[in-house]
Order: C-alpha cells, then structure tokens, then sequence
C-alpha cells in the first residue's frame, strides 16, 4: 500500500461509502479554521500518546495536514507501529479545498 493517497482518491472513498478514519493532525486552531468532515483531530504532538489507545490498527487510516508534510511523517511513524493501512493525503487540506470542496477555507 502506497504512503500516499491523494484527494480524489480519498473522495471516491467517501463516495463509495468506504470504512476509514480521517486522521487530522493539525493543531485545534487551524482545524477550527477548516475541516473535512468526518475527521478525528489528534495534533502531531499527541499521536504517540493517543493512536494506540484511539486507532485500529486493522481498520484503513488517512491522514491529513496542511500541506501533507506532517501527515506524512505521521504515517511513517504509524507504519512503524503497526498501522499498516495508513496513508497520507497528498497535498493535505489545502489541496482538499483547491480541488474537492472549494467551501473547506483556505488559510
């Protein structure tokens, strides 16, 4: 399975009704700012604290950022602690918002 999954393939996934978590970790306020619902928030800095307690490592786990830097880095660490369906969302929300939903703001 691929690092890295990009927006239209995450949205075929909510549009064929597929059983995944959206993993958000970037900070409260920028998801305050914008959102991709359904999504779980959990900042970077918690994950190590708090995937092991709040994720399935069976179940399929996209994971989204700004930009796509730190959803990256969090789904290395994610594949190194088990979670092997764990993919990062290229280009994170802000490439969600340009081309998915143009109403997800841009910050």
């Amino acid at each position: 399975m691929d690092y890295e999954i990009n927006p239209e393939q995450v949205k075929a996934r909510f549009d064929q009704a597929e059983a995944f978590t959206l993993l958000d970790v970037r900070e409260t306020w920028e998801f305050e700012i914008a959102s991709i619902s359904p999504s779980k928030l959990m900042p970077m800095g918690d994950v190590p604290g708090r995937a092991h307690q709040e994720l399935d490592p069976d179940e399929a786990i996209v994971v989204v950022c700004h930009h796509g830097v730190r959803s990256l880095s969090v789904t290395h660490w994610l594949r190194q602690q088990g979670f092997e369906k764990a993919q990062s969302m290229r280009g994170g929300i802000d490439a969600w918002s340009r081309e998915i939903d143009s109403k997800v703001v841009l910050y």
